[in-house]
Parts: C-alpha cells; structure tokens; sequence
C-alpha cells in the first residue's frame, strides 16, 4: 500500500517543491496539498488540493480521516521579517498550527510529522562560526521564538508519547520556482530575479552579513531522506542542525558577476539587518551527517548557475 501524505502550507517557497518531489516519489493521488490559497498551476494540476486553515484542529482532522493519511509535513509558518511586523499572529500560526498535528500524532491519528524549524532558533548568544547542534539558543525574534518553543514541544511529545516527529533547522532557502516568503534571507532569491531584468541589485543586508544559505534542491532532498530514514537511527527530535553554504551578500554577487559581468550591487540596510546579525554565519551538521548521511550538493558556483540558468529556461515558457 502507497504512504498517504498530507502537506500543510503546500503553496510556501519549501511546500511547492516538496509537493511536487513527493508526488513524483510516492504517486500523484497519495499526497494531498493543502493551503489556505491555491498554489501554482504546477501544484494545482498534479494531484488533490484542499483549501486548509492550519489553526483548525477539526478541518484537519476531517482531511486525514477522509484521505486516511499517515504521514504530515507542516510547512505552513510566518516567516521572520512578516511575523516581527504581525507579532501575535505570528505566535499563534505557527504554534497552533504545529499542536493540532502534534495531537493528532499523540492520539495515533497519523504515524509520522515532519516540521520546519529554522536557524532562527540561534541569538546573538550562540556561537556564530560552525554553530554546533546543541548550543546556547537565545532568540530574538517571534519566528525564532516560535521554532525554539516547537522544537521543544516535539522532543516532549516524541519522549512522552512516543510521537515520531522529526525536524531540520533549515538555513536560507534559495530557489528559481517560488517567490520566498518574507524572510530575512530573501536577498539571497531577489538579487538573481534583479540581476536578469535590471543587472542591479541593492541588498538589505549589508555587503559582509555572511549567513548559511542552501539551494532548494539539497533542502527537498534532505528533508525527504529524513523522513525515510529508520526511527532507531535518530539521535534527535528537537530539530537537526541543516549546513548548507554560507556566503555574504558581496561574496554571492562575485559570482553573479563571474556569469553576468555587468552585474553591479548596493546596499541598503534595513530592519532584517538586526534580524540576520543575531543568526549564525555557518552550521556545523556533523549529526545529521552521522545520524542519517546527510551532505549537500550545491556549492556557491553551482548554485549561482543554476539559479540563472533556471530563470532564464522560465522566462522562455
């Protein structure tokens, strides 16, 4: 029998890809996509979609039950620039959202949840160089403080009741196929959409912000191999440290300019400045590497490319 898999938040920057690589995995009719707004054509057209509020408990009850799912991926959050704007909602999105499939897990309604947590979960306290995957976490803002609280409700529910829930704190997520999603390291998406229209960008961040970033292609995989790994092989279940590469706004647009030479960058720091200053500069994920053979794939270079040369094959459509 086909894993059935229930996606929340389906329509995000990660939900779209991973909807689609786990529809391709796992068959088109056994993952059912949902959000609170319809997602891409891509998305639409390949498989079930249900219109999702992910606070209510009851709505997604009736889905599982209905499509008897066994597996949840949450991937429905405010991310870190638009929850400082909207504290509260913020709070309450991600939270509730995570305990209702938290429960349904705990009453043995669903075998198996995957849920985002971030590098916001790290402060201005935490080693900034090779942060490691245990370490003083002291975040600064409602997204981190959200992810930190999650983090601990998964290890409570995985000890207490025996839930198999499972996380990774990804880095930034860079990507030719979705828009991010109010980040703080949307910069990193922005700057390649500027470069092929105006061969210019000016960087909320400033010019030597160096932060974890990784291609979206090394995020769905390492998601998924997660996810299939054996519960037995896991030695955490708050969140697993996630490395990627780790890059400054002025290093990323050098190898911009190695593919487009006319390429030129400002910059202009904004409110995300104090966000990204309090996060680390690159992860140490030795344990997910021990844990579950974790290693990603896309370097600086390679990334760079593949981002443009994705872009480009788009606007040919």
């Amino acid at each position: 029998m086909a894993t059935k898999i229930l996606i929340i938040g389906a329509c995000g920057q990660i939900g779209t890809e991973l909807t689609l690589a786990l529809r391709e995995k796992h068959g088109e009719n056994n993952v059912i996509a949902s959000d609170i707004r319809e997602g891409n054509d891509d998305l639409m057209q390949s498989g079930p979609f249900e219109k999702l509020d992910a606070t209510n408990y009851k709505a997604i009850e009736d889905i599982v039950m209905h499509y008897e799912v066994e597996e949840v991926y949450l991937m429905a959050a405010m991310l870190s620039a638009t929850a400082e704007k909207f504290p509260m909602r913020g709070w309450n999105l991600n939270m509730d959202s995570l305990f209702n499939v938290l429960n349904l897990a705990k009453d043995k309604k669903i075998d198996k949840v995957f849920w985002p947590s971030s590098i916001a979960v790290f402060g201005p306290s935490t080693p900034k160089n090779d942060t490691p995957q245990t370490t003083v976490m002291e975040p600064t803002t409602v997204y981190g403080i959200s992810k930190q609280t999650g983090e601990r409700w998964c290890e409570y529910n995985h000890h207490k009741y025996d839930v198999d829930v499972r996380s990774i704190r990804y880095p930034g997520l860079i990507s030719y196929k979705t828009q991010p999603g109010g980040g703080t390291t949307d910069y990193a998406v922005e700057i390649f959409h500027e470069a092929l229209a105006k061969q210019a960008y000016t960087s909320f961040l400033s010019e030597e912000t160096a932060l974890p970033m990784m291609f979206m292609d090394d995020a769905i995989r390492a998601t998924i191999s997660l996810m299939e790994a054996p519960a037995e092989s896991l030695s955490i279940r708050s969140s697993y440290n996630l490395g990627g590469i780790s890059f400054t706004p002025k290093q990323l647009a050098e190898s911009i300019k190695a593919e487009i030479p006319e390429f030129k960058i400002d910059y202009e720091p904004d409110f995300r400045q104090p966000i990204a200053d309090s996060w680390p500069s690159s992860i140490n994920d030795e344990q997910a590497q021990k844990d579950w053979g974790w290693q990603h794939e896309y370097d600086l270079e390679k990334m760079t490319k593949a981002m443009l040369d994705g872009l480009k094959s788009l606007k040919k459509l």
